[in-house]
């Protein structure tokens, strides 16, 4: 089977040809914001234990408010939550774009990248499937590396960091099984994206 070309993110901020679930849990960027950041997280509902807990689209319901509460005792804490991100990588490495990229994704919450606070403002979020303690698939990390590329290709994307990087002491994720250096190496990018990779 061949390879998938490389992702085109339009002039509308959509890839061209992926999935679309579209969130109501957007809004519009500050006027002039650029977007030069991107930051990856991971998510999994509810928090899976086994590598065959995943593949359920309750993330998906969740990111467009349609999540049953009554479903699971987990999701009794996510009432009323209204969050999102740009995209979201399956464990299969299929893609699911929630937000053009132009638009602010209700993804970091109360975040601070190297002394800029509010990082929706200018932010790309890519939910990755998983948990902190698993590791992440093949698929996803060839999927997120294409993803990254289109996004810098796009935006003057000048950094990518994790979500714990950001809110630290709030949040963990991607957590310590996400694999940095096989992700940079994938996508062939240059160290200087990763500045707390690179922090001591």
């Amino acid at each position: 089977m061949p390879k998938p070309g490389p992702l085109h993110i339009g002039a509308d901020g959509w890839v061209d040809g992926m999935r679309r679930h579209p969130s109501p849990n957007i809004d519009a960027r500050p006027a002039g914001m650029p977007i030069d950041l991107i930051v990856l997280h991971n998510i999994s509902l509810p928090p899976a234990q086994s590598a065959t807990d995943f593949g359920s689209d309750d993330v998906l319901n969740f990111f467009t408010n349609t999540l049953d509460c009554d479903a699971h005792p987990y999701f009794d804490q996510l009432r009323g939550v209204r969050v999102s991100a740009h995209f979201f990588v399956r464990r299969t490495g299929e893609c699911v774009q929630f937000a053009p990229c132009d638009a602010r994704a209700w993804h970091a919450g109360a975040s601070d990248f190297f002394g800029r606070t509010r990082c929706n403002d200018f932010s790309v979020g890519i939910e990755i499937e998983g948990t902190d303690d698993q590791p992440f698939t093949p698929e996803q990390y060839a999927a997120t590396a294409s993803l990254v590329r289109a996004i810098c290709a796009a935006y003057p994307i000048a950094a990518i960091a994790g979500h714990s990087d950001i809110a630290p002491g709030r949040k963990t994720d991607p957590g310590p099984c996400f694999d940095w250096a096989h992700l940079r190496k994938l996508g062939g990018f240059n160290a200087a994206l990763f500045p707390y990779q690179r922090a001591p």
